[in-house]
């Protein structure tokens, strides 16, 4: 049985901990805070009894749980991320412990009137009489990704104390700035060695997901004329009228807002510029990798046809791959899908299979060599205020990583 006060200590140890990332540096980790979290983890990993453990020059940490079992069984992982968001700071957490929730309004902040509701998050209406943590309203939680941390942490140890439950080999990875986009970027695949693996970084319990987005990012750039407005007739060229063009003639309901599902978008997140030079910034996302290359293409005309209607270049348009559907990797192993599945029924939890509308460090990981599906940690509502993770839910996450380290060694 997992203690649950044991398990609210340890992740408030971890939220408790500023480990935002940074999109702009060129460092990693792109922080030197988040190497704070990382060398507690080293300790942690120390204390529950693993064995093999490291750390690199990047903060990317590894251990094992050595097998129990005679004979040859695959080498399996478990792999979540240590930063947090830059998307809301991270700084001076106080999560709030929230007893036997009653299904109403969650007072975050009351100076500041920040309420958690189920009437807007309705999810929350599945948690009533459960145990939540929440934010104070000022910061996010940072349960995307110490939750799944925890619950890694929190499996291996229950394993070392429980020799009982057969396993085979099983290996930790814990990896910095998953939040920008580099998560993978310096895993050393050869040197973990598994044969396959799992993040823990999904939302609801129940999600096992095997499908993300393709994703790539455009920079589109468009150079203007700026003289005098006095006597700008027929010789000033509009930077921004060009860009408005651009922008209006890309589909406007393949946007996120209007989309859902396997669909898939265009979005514009930043824009800045005058008259001389506008620059867009879109990132570009589906599930089908030829309707991705289609909307890549897409963009790439529309920028011809516009230099074709002013005879010069005028729009510049660089486009930037950046990570793959894992589907591909994952679907000629399917049996380590159904392994966390089977993990999931005889825990009665209900499996949620779905496509992410987004990517993890699971995706770059499968084209790098490991197979990686991910599974639910808990968490609602990332990356903001209104974040929460349900202590039920992060219990049974570790319940799952055991079960899957158990029946793996039975197959």
């Amino acid at each position: 049985m997992i203690s649950k006060q044991h398990i609210i200590n340890r992740f408030v140890s971890y939220v408790t901990i500023d480990t935002e990332s940074d999109p702009e540096s060129n460092t990693t980790p792109s922080t030197e805070k988040q190497w704070d979290l990382a060398n507690k983890l080293v300790e942690d990993l120390k204390d529950i009894g693993l064995e093999d453990i490291s750390i690199d020059e990047h903060a990317y940490i590894m251990a094992t749980l050595p097998s129990n079992i005679d004979q040859e069984v695959p080498t399996i992982g478990f792999i979540s991320h240590f930063d947090t968001s830059p998307d809301f700071t991270g700084a001076n957490v106080n999560p709030q412990i929230i007893e036997n929730y009653d299904g109403k309004d969650i007072t975050l902040n009351a100076s500041e009137n920040i309420i958690l509701s189920p009437d807007y998050f309705e999810d929350l209406k599945q948690y009533k009489d459960q145990t939540l943590i929440t934010t104070d309203g000022t910061t996010l939680l940072g349960a995307d990704d110490k939750a799944g941390i925890t619950e890694i942490i929190t499996a291996m140890e229950y394993l070392v104390q429980h020799p009982e439950i057969k396993h085979g080999k099983i290996r930790i990875g814990f990896t910095p700035d998953e939040e920008i986009g580099r998560g993978a970027h310096k895993f050393d695949v050869s040197k973990f060695g598994a044969d396959w693996a799992y993040t823990m970084d999904g939302s609801q319990i129940g999600e096992l997901e095997y499908e993300n987005f393709n994703a790539a990012g455009a920079v589109v750039t468009i150079k203007g004329k700026i003289v005098h407005p006095g006597y700008a007739k027929g010789k000033m060229i509009n930077s921004m009228y060009i860009a408005q063009d651009f922008i209006n003639s890309l589909p406007r309901m393949e946007t996120p807002e209007h989309t859902s599902g396997r669909e898939g978008f265009f979005h514009l997140h930043t824009m800045k510029g005058n008259v001389e030079e506008t620059q867009l910034q879109y990132i570009i996302r589906d599930h089908d990798k030829e309707h991705f290359e289609a909307r890549k293409k897409v963009m790439k005309n529309l920028a011809n046809e516009i230099n074709t209607q002013h005879a010069k270049e005028v729009v510049h348009i660089e486009i930037k791959d950046q990570y793959f559907n894992m589907r591909e990797k994952v679907e000629p192993v399917m049996h380590i899908v159904d392994i966390a599945e089977e993990a999931m029924k005889s825990l009665d939890i209900t499996p949620i299979i779905k496509p992410i509308r987004g990517g993890t460090d699971g995706s770059q990981l499968s084209f790098m060599g490991l197979p990686c599906p991910n599974i639910f940690a808990g968490g609602h509502n990332f990356h903001g205020r209104y974040e929460y993770v349900p202590v039920e839910s992060m219990i049974k996450a570790v319940e799952v990583i055991v079960k899957i380290a158990e029946l793996t060694a039975k197959k």
